[in-house]
């Protein structure tokens, strides 16, 4: 018989968060497939406008993982991390001779997955 291990995963996400996907993916590919404690002194000092969304979602992943599943964030690692394009609020800026502008304010879906590591 096949002995079927049982992979434990916490989850955090985040939707509608008023910053572009394209933005958030320069910092989470930094941090996708760090240890949780490399992965916080990452997005701490990282200077991006990122990495404090990401920062906050981190450390309510790692709480998640400790208090709803039981696991030691010693053990943790980034298994995913993904940023998807959420809905765009689209507003109207006046311009020059009485015609008007598109403003895109882009929103984005982050999800972070914590594995432990074997």
């Amino acid at each position: 018989m096949e002995e079927t291990t049982q992979v434990h995963e916490a989850k955090a996400s985040l939707n509608y968060a008023r910053i572009s996907a394209r933005k958030v993916k320069i910092v989470a590919d930094l941090i996708r497939g760090k240890k949780v404690s490399e992965a916080l002194s990452i997005v701490k000092f990282a200077p991006k406008a990122s990495a404090e969304i990401l920062e906050k979602l981190l450390k309510s992943a790692i709480a998640n993982a400790e208090n709803n599943h039981f696991m030691k964030s010693e053990d943790l690692y980034v298994a995913e991390i993904y940023a998807n394009q959420g809905p765009t609020l689209k507003r109207i800026r006046p311009a020059a001779k009485g015609s008007a502008v598109r403003i895109r304010k882009r929103t984005s879906h982050i999800t972070i997955v914590l594995r432990e590591a074997k």
